[in-house]
């Protein structure tokens, strides 16, 4: 495939070193058995931009190459493809979900595809309740994600739901990831977050809390650390 040689031509084994390292690919790590080119996320992206009008077919024999950067360039010419295609991209996308197998993958595209979509459709909002469940980390992170699209348009409840869900996860990178969605919240309705964090904030990984608060001014947040702290 002509857009794979084309990633190809600008990898660059010292920043595939790295991201080796950054994405974890060692054995018993999140990330391990993954491959890098070493290409900076920018470059893809004009490679996916160059390339958006590539067929499913095609996208698939991406999804499916063993390089990280190329699954990436799938993902964002998906991403590209779905306001004229919503329901075909969406279905694919979950069909395909097995490839999106890291955190970058994730939120690059878990938003603006599934979380567009359901935001449309909300009767098929069930399916981030299912992946909630998923033993996979990376369908748990889809289905919190996800609904960063709805946080957008300030409707704040499946997020708060999915949250309360992935409370007692074990891992660090879901952890990360209802912070962050928390405290996207925060920033549209600070009143939201603190209800919930004065149920919840007791219960949470630190990770978890840490993320959520970042943007609180100090007192706040050592306050909330050390009601964290006192439960621990």
């Amino acid at each position: 495939m002509e857009i794979i040689k084309e990633l190809q031509n600008l990898a660059s084994p010292e920043k595939a070193k790295f991201a080796d390292r950054f994405f974890k690919t060692g054995k018993g790590e999140y990330g391990e058995g993954d491959h890098f080119l070493g290409i900076m996320v920018p470059e893809t992206r004009k490679v996916a931009k160059k390339h958006k009008n590539l067929s499913l077919t095609e996208i698939k024999t991406l999804l499916n190459n063993k390089f990280h950067e190329a699954r990436l360039c799938a993902l964002l010419i998906l991403v590209q493809k779905f306001p004229k295609e919503p329901e075909k991209i969406y279905k694919f996308y979950l069909k395909n979900s097995a490839k999106i197998n890291n955190w970058d993958l994730v939120d690059s595209s878990a938003d603006k595809i599934i979380g567009a979509y359901l935001y449309a459709n909300p009767s098929q909002k069930p399916i981030i309740y299912k992946l909630v469940k998923s033993k996979n980390i990376w369908e748990k992170r889809i289905s919190i994600i996800s609904t960063f699209y709805f946080i957008r348009k300030n409707e704040f409840d499946d997020a708060l739901k999915i949250s309360e869900l992935l409370l007692h996860d074990s891992h660090d990178l879901i952890h990360k990831a209802v912070g962050w969605m928390l405290r996207e919240i925060g920033k549209r309705s600070l009143s939201t977050e603190e209800a919930f964090l004065k149920k919840f904030a007791s219960k949470m990984p630190r990770t978890m809390l840490r993320y959520a608060i970042e943007r609180f001014p100090e007192a706040k947040r050592q306050s909330y650390l050390k009601t964290k702290q006192s439960h621990d």
